[in-house]
């Protein structure tokens, strides 16, 4: 995480934790050194944008992408052939890169989308090692990044967070969003031999509001 405070309870569980803007390749090339020998690596860091799509700016844009897509991207290149062969990548996109309904979220949804090509690409270039890489695509989840996006995004539309929400949620096939855990058990299973036939793929894990 860029803020160490945020890693304190798990630095205290006993793991070990690193401070480290990924939107700065110096900062990137020390984490690579760091995760030499990893037996797998998930790209889980993310920042969302949210505003009018005519508002957008290049700092916006650029942002966004530095943080979700060039460090995916290049996290996936140093570390990736540094892992023990029969390791796994995990990328982590969003519906938003298949369903782009949200279009306050249109930069963030831009560089999830990016997220689904840079999984494809590594697949093909680490399979002979053999590195597994696979994508999620987590729709509604209940974190506080969801919050802020009912927060954000409510005004903008002249209707309140609540409103938002319960319509949002009516879009879900099954009716609720997702707990993280429900996402991190996703994760695992594409971590472990159970997902050992498994490269490539961008997994939906919306409810039922993606399925393609």
């Amino acid at each position: 995480d860029i803020d160490a405070a945020k890693l304190a309870a798990l630095a205290d569980a006993g793991c070990r934790t690193v401070r480290c803007d990924l939107a700065d390749p110096a900062e990137r090339d020390r984490l690579a050194e760091i995760a030499d020998g990893a037996d797998f690596l998930v790209n889980s860091a993310g920042v969302i944008v949210l505003k009018p799509i005519f508002e957008v700016t290049v700092d916006d844009w650029r942002r966004a992408q530095a943080v979700n897509a060039e460090a995916t991207f290049f996290l996936c290149q140093q570390i990736g052939p540094r892992m023990r062969p029969g390791g796994a990548i995990v990328n982590l996109s969003a519906s938003s890169a298949k369903l782009a309904s949200t279009v306050e979220a249109a930069a963030y949804a831009a560089s999830k989308t990016t997220i689904l090509s840079i999984t494809r690409s590594f697949a093909y270039a680490l399979a002979p090692r053999p590195i597994r890489v696979n994508a999620i695509c987590p729709g509604i989840v209940d974190t506080p990044m969801q919050d802020l996006v009912l927060e954000r995004i409510a005004p903008m539309r002249g209707t309140t967070a609540a409103a938002l929400a319960e319509a949002r949620t009516k879009s879900v096939p099954l009716g609720r969003g997702a707990q993280p855990a429900e996402c991190a058990g996703l994760v695992w299973f594409l971590l472990g031999a159970e997902a050992g036939y498994m490269t490539g793929q961008a997994i939906n894990y919306t409810g039922g509001m993606v399925t393609w």
